[in-house]
């Protein structure tokens, strides 16, 4: 039991390591003007294609290291569902703050922490992070991507 809470632990810590260096390694080499709407924080649709492809690696990661761990079926089905219960209400937050909050004037360049905390994004873009997250993190033990599995060692694709 006890392993298994480690595996979940450490799967979640794996993404959200992977998820700021990911989106940071984006946000540099886009800069602010690719990654907003001109003034705004309003995030562009280029952003939201990388941001959607970039959240492919930490997922699936972070699933993978639950299950190399836990090395039980069952656990990264508990990881994907405790990923989509802290997503969800992540989600839940942010699009309860931006329906209050004014859209923020942004004047030039901005730090990639600025851009992280000020940044608003479409409603269905939260929503669908939040549950692909949580299928992605899931799939790599039933080997439906190309990873490497956790209980046989092999890598599968399917």
């Amino acid at each position: 039991m006890l392993k298994a809470v480690l595996a979940v632990i450490v799967g979640y810590v794996a993404i959200a390591l992977l998820v700021f260096a990911t989106f940071s390694l984006a946000y540099l080499l886009m800069g602010a003007d690719g990654a907003f709407r001109p003034g705004t924080y309003d995030v562009t649709p280029l952003w939201l294609v990388v941001s959607f492809a970039f959240s492919f690696i930490p997922a699936v990661v972070g699933g993978w290291v639950c299950a190399t761990i836990a090395r039980k079926s069952k656990t990264p089905k508990v990881f994907a569902a405790v990923v989509l219960i802290i997503g969800l209400g992540v989600a839940l937050s942010i699009l309860m703050a931006s329906d209050d909050a004014p859209s923020q004037v942004r004047e030039g360049n901005v730090g990639n922490i600025a851009a992280m905390q000020s940044a608003r994004q479409p409603a269905k873009a939260v929503i669908y992070n939040s549950v692909s997250w949580s299928m992605r993190a899931h799939r790599p033990v039933n080997g439906f991507l190309c990873c490497p599995m956790a209980v046989s060692g092999r890598v599968a694709i399917r």
